[in-house]
C-alpha cells in the first residue's frame, strides 16, 4: 500500500508544446520569402510568442519588411530530438502557423494555430491553452539528465526494466532512457527490427532536480525489490554465449 505509482498523469499538449519550444535550439521558417534555417536564434516570451533574431540579408526579415501589412504570414517548425541515440530520435514536431511582426530590431510571431505531432498521432492545440500554459520544469535539463543517466548508470537502466511488464521486453537488444519529465521517466525498448517505449510514472510529480533524484531514487528502490523478468534473463543468457 503507498508504495504503489499512483501518479500516472503525462504532459498535457499544451505544456509539451511549450516545452518543445524552450528546449529546442533551432527552428525552420517557411514564409513567402521561402524556407530558412535558424539555430540558436529564438526566444519564447511568456504568452507563447516566438522573438526570432535574424540576420540583416535574411529573406524573412525582407519580407516582413515587404508585406503589405506588414505581417508576413509564416510556419514555424520545432523537432523535438532525443538526446540520447535511440532509434527514431524524434519525438515529436511542433508546428505554429501565425503572423510575423518586426519590434525592437527583431521579428516577433504571433501564433494563430498549434499543431503537436506525437507518435500517437496530432492534436490541434488550443490557443488559450498554449499561451497560458509553462514548460516542463525539467525541459532544459533533460538533456543533460537523460545524457548522464544513459552514459554513466546503465545499470540502473537494467534495474528499472523490471518494473517493465516482461512481455513488452521479450525480444529486447537494448533499452535506453528517451524522455524525462515531471511526471515520469519513458524508456525506449528496442529489438531487432521493431521499437516500443514504456513509461514509469513517478508517485508524485517532481518540479525541480532535486525532487527527480527522489522519484528515481524511488524507482529504483522499487525495480531491486522487484524480480528480473524473464524475457530480459533470456537476453543476457543469449548474450554470453
Amino acid at each position: 500500500m503507498g508504495d504503489s505509482h499512483t501518479w500516472t498523469a503525462a504532459p498535457a499538449a499544451a505544456e509539451q508544446a511549450r516545452s518543445v519550444l524552450a528546449a529546442a535550439w533551432s527552428c525552420a521558417v517557411t514564409a513567402e520569402g521561402g524556407r530558412e534555417e535558424f539555430v540558436g536564434a529564438h526566444t519564447v516570451a511568456d504568452d507563447g510568442r516566438v522573438l526570432l533574431h535574424v540576420p540583416e540579408d535574411s529573406a524573412l526579415l525582407a519580407a516582413a519588411i515587404c508585406a503589405p501589412r506588414g505581417e508576413p504570414s509564416a510556419v514555424l517548425e520545432f523537432a523535438d530530438v532525443a538526446p540520447v541515440p535511440v532509434r527514431g530520435r524524434i519525438r515529436a514536431r511542433l508546428w505554429l502557423a501565425g503572423w510575423f511582426a518586426p519590434e525592437d530590431g527583431h521579428l516577433v510571431f504571433r501564433p494563430t494555430r498549434v499543431v503537436l505531432r506525437r507518435p500517437s498521432g496530432a492534436v490541434v492545440v488550443d490557443l488559450d491553452e498554449f499561451a497560458t500554459a509553462a514548460p516542463d520544469p525539467l525541459a532544459t535539463a533533460e538533456a543533460r539528465l537523460l545524457t548522464h543517466l544513459a552514459d554513466c548508470h546503465g545499470d540502473a537502466v537494467e534495474r528499472l526494466t523490471r518494473l517493465v511488464d516482461a512481455d513488452s521486453l521479450h525480444g529486447a537488444v537494448r533499452v535506453r532512457p528517451l524522455a524525462v519529465d515531471r511526471h515520469g521517466l519513458t524508456l525506449r525498448i528496442e529489438r531487432a527490427r521493431a521499437h516500443g517505449d514504456v513509461r514509469l510514472p513517478f508517485h508524485a510529480p517532481a518540479d525541480d532536480v532535486a525532487q527527480l533524484t527522489e522519484r528515481m531514487h524511488v524507482l529504483l528502490t522499487q525495480a531491486s525489490a522487484a524480480s528480473c523478468p524473464r524475457a530480459l534473463q533470456r537476453q543476457r543468457t543469449d548474450g554470453d554465449g
